[in-house]
């Protein structure tokens, strides 16, 4: 057994045979065949690697005819591990003596050669032998597979997902009924990996660091998403303990959730706050509502268009806008976010930014939007028609400047001239909004509060471009720290703009799903939280035993400390005092 630990994302427990993502999502199915079927694993190994050899000498003969000889060199020192009986046969060893399927003998035993070359990587050759033996590894498992490489919302059974990293596209492509949890190397705490897998609802712990070369596919593994421990192979007390943890959790869950569900979120002295959801697709409206929220405070738009081959039309965004206002209700608010694509989230047909040498700071959002305008007005149409099911508000995202949000409005103003022109019915007093989550927007919020009917805090991108600390770096994971003094001021301006201007402050960062930070949010005047949907109980409790005088002065000892660790520990002592479990 192995217990590694990374950073907790998404809570939960889940217990299952490991999909490993590094070998191409080809699926190992089972781990042991009868004894009666080793001698033909054993045939079907060495039937796989004549295959894999003939296909290696193939592409050898191919690239020195298109490249000259040395890069086919690459191919045939490749081919040679195909040759290497003493690796084969230590593959078919583990077959006949542990009656393991040739796929786990090949998974098995491949990395552990993998493992000893990490042991040894001071030596120029071992980088070098280490892809050689993945790619053999690839190659065999595809070959004994028949060449199912298995896209990774198709599995067949259940499966913990480990992966180096998720791009976006992959974690929302996941399907929840067979992937029950998935655990990364790479990655932090508010990736749109994590942020996903939050959405999705399942366990989730990411920054783990290396572990593949430790877990072959089909292996037990346990991801514990409330502590960032992911657990391989794990021992049977520690099985037992975590399937009755496990247990529990569920059991608790449920009753949680139907006790919160219709209880308002009030302070103790009788302050009432709006908790809202955040959602990635529309069938997550329904976890808004059983979670006791009172709305979607922030709906991204960017499934639509990530891994698609054409952009959406207008009808696809109306009809996505349509179903959640459907499924809310009339009486509750939809604030849909303007495209927000760029940075880590590309799409095939928009996807310019991805060439970019540093698309966070280059064409992202807005500044996409405003250069694409056919690309922007085929969305706000469809906001604009789908307004007249419900509350539905408009949110335009990354604004930096005055002059994108006022260029932002006017079009909006044009769409809604074509509309009326064309007969087309909408609401014409949809009310607009901005986020605040770039520094110099937080600077300007006085003025900006003059042109919006409401601000939304995006905590994820304002501490990422205040403290210039990429959000997806583990290398600078602890710089990016949401408790930092300099983001607490910038949301005490903005926080300050809204109410001289009569406006409503949201938060929709991921702060604003962590109980720790609800006596702060509260004490600089925040009265509208939006947060993924499973998190929204958690910050009902703390807020219900929280009043307004405490948290002002608590937000205004915060504000005059020096450091993040400062002000975290103090916020969790603080937390721990008024609700214990709540600050773990």
């Amino acid at each position: 057994m192995e217990i590694r630990r990374g950073i907790a994302v998404s809570p939960g427990i889940a217990i299952g045979p490991a999909l490993v993502m590094d070998t191409e999502g080809v699926r190992i199915r089972t781990t042991s065949v009868p004894p009666d079927q080793v001698p033909a694993e054993a045939d079907r190994l060495r039937v796989a690697v004549a295959a894999a050899r003939v296909e290696a000498e193939r592409k050898q003969r191919v690239l020195a005819e298109k490249f000259g000889e040395e890069i086919g060199s690459i191919f045939e020192a490749k081919g040679g591990l195909y040759q290497d009986e003493h690796l084969i046969a230590g593959i078919e060893g583990l077959i006949r003596a542990n009656q393991f399927s040739a796929e786990y003998a090949v998974s098995r035993h491949i990395r552990g050669v993998v493992k000893r070359l990490d042991a040894a990587s001071h030596m120029p050759q071992a980088v070098r032998l280490r892809g050689d033996f993945i790619d053999f590894e690839r190659g065999l498992l595809a070959l004994l597979g028949g060449d199912q490489r298995t896209p990774l919302p198709a599995v067949a059974e259940p499966v913990v997902v480990l992966a180096n990293d998720l791009t976006p596209n992959e974690t929302a492509e996941l399907d929840t009924n067979l992937v029950h949890a998935l655990a990364t190397e790479s990655g932090g705490a508010t990736s749109h990996t994590a942020i996903l897998a939050g959405a999705l609802e399942i366990p989730a712990v990411v920054g783990v660091g290396p572990f593949l070369t430790d877990v072959s596919g089909a292996d037990v593994v346990i991801v514990d998403g409330n502590n960032g421990y992911l657990i391989l192979d794990p021992d049977e007390p520690t099985l037992a303990r975590y399937q009755e943890a496990r247990r529990l959790e569920r059991t608790k869950s449920g009753e949680h959730r139907v006790t919160s569900r219709n209880v308002p979120a009030v302070t103790r002295d009788g302050v009432r706050l709006t908790m809202l959801g955040n959602i990635e697709f529309p069938g997550e409206a329904r976890h808004c509502l059983d979670r006791g929220a009172e709305g979607v405070g922030l709906y991204r738009t960017e499934f639509l268009y990530i891994h698609k081959s054409e952009d959406p039309t207008e009808e696809d965004h109306f009809k996505a806008y349509r179903a959640v206002l459907e499924e809310i209700g009339p009486d509750k608010p939809v604030v849909v976010r303007t495209l927000d694509l760029g940075g880590d989230k590309f799409a095939n047909a928009t996807g310019r930014a991805a060439q970019e040498k540093n698309p966070f700071l280059g064409l992202r959002s807005v500044r996409l939007c405003l250069r694409n305008l056919p690309l922007f007005k085929t969305q706000l149409r469809a906001i604009l028609r789908a307004s007249i099911y419900g509350d539905l508000r408009i949110m335009f995202p990354m604004i930096a400047t005055v002059m994108e949000l006022r260029q932002c409005k006017s079009i909006l103003r044009e769409v809604q001239e074509d509309l009326e022109e064309s007969g087309i019915p909408f609401k014409p007093d949809v009310p607009v909004g901005t986020m605040i989550e770039v520094p110099s927007a937080a600077l300007v919020a006085d003025v900006l509060a003059k042109q919006v009917n409401f601000f939304s805090i995006g905590t994820n991108d304002l501490v990422q471009y205040t403290l210039a600390a990429d959000r997806n770096n583990e290398a600078v994971a602890d710089l990016y720290n949401a408790a930092d003094p300099a983001v607490l001021r910038l949301m005490d301006l903005v926080a300050r703009a809204g109410q001289a201007a009569g406006i409503e402050v949201n938060v929709c960062g991921e702060m604003s799903g962590e109980p720790v930070f609800a006596p702060l949010l509260v004490g600089l005047g925040i009265r509208q939280f939006s947060a993924t949907p499973r998190k929204i109980p958690d910050i009902k409790r703390v807020v219900s035993k929280l009043t307004v005088p405490d948290c002002e002065r608590l937000a205004a000892e915060c504000l005059r400390m020096e450091t993040a660790s400062e002000v975290t520990r103090y916020l969790r002592d603080y937390t721990r005092r008024i609700l214990p479990e709540a600050a773990d």
